[in-house]
């Protein structure tokens, strides 16, 4: 059995995201933010999420200068993106090149997903566009006719060639109604075939505001025409799908104004159909090489310089991100550490420690009083209890039951009667005083 060959982990994660890279490419996306970071380096960090599912997503700040919107969490937003990985972390990832807020993003998906639809189908392509007529004499234009472009259009006609008929077919040019009445307006002009030309078209607005332009049902009707037509529908650096059905696009409705009112020689006719052919060609060769450009690409993503330092940045921004963490929460330590040392500092007082000195101080001089009191009162049981016994054995107690003590004049104790003589003075001790007498005689027991 052949020895089977061991990744390591960065080989791993190196394959799974050109595997990601080169078979997803770009997708469309349409979730909640949640988690936006703006980090100090220009780039944006971020997760969209739907209810059941989440993923990570970085957009660096050549492509966010572009946004027209300002993130936030919460909002829903439509992002085209290379699907990827973010190697040092294994974690999967979206580079989001495109961001739109959900509303206008689907409108420009509805847009793209319309134009594609045309264009396969041909309604794009160079062989079906008609020649603008070199000598116009009546022009058509169907338009608001109350709007500015319908004014600047007669004052460029007016101007430069004031011969030139103008006949207008009044229509809406937004809501919901506009795509009726323009289809309308295109089918009326063929049939009564009273132009040389058809100007369509109105002022600028929003993507909102021009949606008329870019219904199908217009699209079709522009292209059907037989009279050949020049759609002007907005500023230059709008585009609508008319435009491209549109046998000529002008930039504005006062540029569509001068292309009708001046000839056009053969020369500029050859040099627009010549462009209009390499440009097609170009989109046509870059189509056929997408495939091939983007494995190149990818193999040159892992060892490019550009692709090392967005890696880098990613990984500094989120360094950057957790030190702040850290640093915040050092702070706020640092914050309560005085408080905490400030209790401690009162628990430690001397006042306090004096405090509690004299409370124990008190107990303890009541336990003494108390250690006192109870010594004396056995003191002086024991005080009353050897009274007792010593008045037990006293002579006084003696005497008080009616004996008596004999002295000499020495004050010695005559405990017999050899410890005296006749007519020797002695003193006799009763309970109540002290005889003295003379002893006359002595008898023997």
């Amino acid at each position: 059995m052949a020895q089977q060959h061991i990744l390591q982990v960065s080989e791993l994660t190196k394959k799974v995201r050109f595997i990601l890279e080169s078979e997803l490419n770009t997708v469309w996306l349409c979730g909640e933010i949640s988690n936006f970071i703006a980090a100090s380096s220009g780039h944006w960090y971020l997760s969209l999420k739907d209810q059941k599912s989440q993923v990570r997503c970085a957009m660096f700040k050549g492509n966010n200068r572009r946004v027209r919107i300002k993130p936030q969490n919460g909002q829903q937003v439509l992002v085209r993106a290379k699907v990827s990985l973010y190697e040092p972390r294994g974690d999967f990832q979206l580079i989001i090149e495109q961001m739109d807020s959900a509303g206008e993003g689907l409108l420009r998906q509805q847009y793209q997903a319309l134009k594609d639809k045309l264009h396969n189908e041909g309604l794009f392509e160079l062989h079906h566009k008609q020649a603008i007529p070199k000598f116009i004499q009546t022009v058509g234009i169907i338009t608001s006719p109350t709007g500015a472009a319908v004014k600047d259009i007669i004052t460029v006609l007016n101007r430069r060639n004031p011969l030139l008929k103008v006949i207008i077919y009044p229509v809406l040019v937004q809501g919901e109604q506009a795509k009726y009445d323009i289809a309308h307006a295109i089918a009326l002009a063929n049939q009564r075939n009273e132009v040389d030309v058809l100007l369509i078209g109105r002022g600028g607005g929003s993507l909102e505001d021009l949606w008329a332009f870019n219904e199908e049902l217009v699209a079709r009707a522009i292209f059907q025409s037989i009279l050949p037509t020049i759609s002007a529908v907005g500023h230059e650096i709008d585009t609508t799908l008319s435009d491209y059905v549109a046998d000529l696009r002008a930039p504005t409705p006062s540029a569509a104004a001068e292309l009708v009112s001046a000839d056009v020689d053969e020369r500029i006719n050859k040099i627009v159909e010549l462009f209009n052919r390499a440009h097609l060609a170009l989109k046509q060769q870059l189509k056929r090489s997408t495939h091939t450009l983007t494995s190149l690409n990818h193999r040159l993503s892992q060892v490019h310089p550009e692709q090392q330092l967005q890696n880098k940045q990613q990984k500094s921004d989120e360094l950057s991100i957790r030190l702040h963490g850290l640093i915040n929460r050092e702070l706020n330590q640092l914050k309560h550490k005085p408080k905490y040392l400030e209790q401690r500092l009162l628990n430690a007082s001397p006042s306090n420690q004096i405090k509690q000195n004299l409370q124990q101080a008190i107990i303890l001089k009541a336990k003494l009083i108390s250690a006192q009191q109870r010594l004396l009162s056995a003191k002086r049981e024991s005080f009353a209890h050897q009274c007792e016994q010593l008045h037990m054995v006293s002579p006084l107690a003696t005497i008080a039951r009616g004996y008596s003590i004999t002295r000499d004049v020495e004050g010695k104790m005559i405990k017999s009667i050899n410890d005296i003589n006749i007519d020797t003075h002695i003193k006799v001790e009763v309970s109540d005083g002290v005889i003295e007498a003379k002893v006359i005689d002595v008898e023997v027991n």
